[in-house]
């Protein structure tokens, strides 16, 4: 056990092997976060397998007052699980990638292969080790969110959630739909993940928010779904605003297409590129921070309840550690947010 009540907020940020340079162990914990190292199936920019890492290096550089709890916000109690329980993991996946790497450019140059069903079964597993973890934490009464890794990685916590909650909506940020079956092959593509979310009954409505670069099967499939897909286009949101709407008017409309239960699935490249530019697969337009931070804000006090979230998507690079600082910040916000719609209070 930690000696969590000497912890000073006011020092420089302790390298102590925590998320945020918190004090807690996941059993002190009200927040779990779960590392998931895994960019097998990235289809254009690599790097997602070493966010996790990356975060937790940036994330003690972070002051600790936020609005939602004020200054006992740190005390809330948030850790992040051991990378080192995940490393098989990480290993299993760089080694991987090189074969799906070599699939993918068999496919760009026009012909027709099957993906190896290696990828396939080790992605399953992979999923099915992330629901277990999960389950284990929400039956200990912890709230979890995950930090990836590639967008494919957050189906296990989803699954999971599933079994706990009769039904839930999901708030997707993100710059691409992710409706894609089986996108090159995998069945557990980063643009397969919202396809295979819905295939489970609980999840009752898909929200998306910041599209901008989508097939036309994946339009198709939107103006199919019944209403069950939601979809708030980037060129949409900014139509309104050029028109004289504010973002108020916006974040009003998309919190009352979400029921009460919310899980929010947050891909880096949602946000405009300037802030990731190192994602996998950046597109012109998307969220400011601010805009992004107030929408998750905004669903947190709405009396709504967010049940879990991810971050995902974020590439670290070797100059800068600019792309992983925004994305711990993103994180801080989500978890946060999240312990404030669970009205969880800090510890004492």
């Amino acid at each position: 056990m930690s000696n969590w009540k000497n912890f000073d907020t006011n020092q420089v940020g302790q390298d102590n092997g925590n998320i945020f340079g918190l004090p807690f162990t996941a059993d002190e914990s009200q927040v779990v976060l779960i590392p998931a190292p895994w960019g097998v199936t990235v289809s254009y920019g690599g790097g997602t397998h070493n966010a996790p890492a990356a975060i937790l290096k940036a994330s003690p550089q972070m002051d600790y007052y936020h609005p939602s709890f004020g200054a006992d916000t740190w005390k809330l109690g948030i850790s992040m699980l051991p990378l080192s329980d995940w490393k098989d993991a990480y290993d299993q996946g760089v080694a991987l990638r090189e074969k799906a790497k070599a699939h993918i450019e068999i496919l760009e140059d026009g012909h027709i292969e099957t993906a190896p069903e290696e990828i396939n079964k080790v992605c399953e597993d992979l999923h099915t080790r992330i629901e277990a973890t999960a389950k284990d934490h929400l039956d200990k009464g912890k709230l979890v969110g995950l930090v990836g890794g590639d967008h494919s990685t957050p189906l296990g916590l989803m699954s999971a959630l599933a079994e706990k909650h009769d039904d839930y909506g999901i708030l997707q940020i993100d710059a691409h739909c992710d409706l894609r079956d089986s996108y090159e092959g995998f069945t557990y593509s980063h643009a397969s993940i919202m396809h295979n979310a819905l295939k489970m009954p609980q999840v009752k409505r898909l929200v998306q928010v910041g599209i901008r670069d989508y097939s036309i099967g994946e339009k198709a499939i939107i103006d199919a779904s019944n209403e069950r897909i939601r979809t708030f286009f980037d060129d949409e949101i900014h139509q309104r605003q050029f028109n004289g709407a504010r973002w108020r008017e916006i974040v009003n409309d998309v919190i009352g297409c979400l029921p009460d239960k919310v899980y929010i699935s947050f891909d880096i490249d949602g946000l405009e590129p300037a802030l990731c530019p190192h994602t996998g697969t950046p597109v012109p337009g998307g969220l400011t921070f601010q805009e992004a931070m107030y929408l998750i804000q905004e669903v947190a006090l709405s009396g709504k309840t967010i049940i879990g979230f991810d971050l995902n998507e974020v590439s670290p690079s070797q100059e800068t550690e600019w792309n992983e600082n925004v994305g711990m910040r993103v994180l801080w916000n989500l978890a946060n947010w999240a312990a404030k719609s669970n009205h969880l209070e800090p510890l004492s």
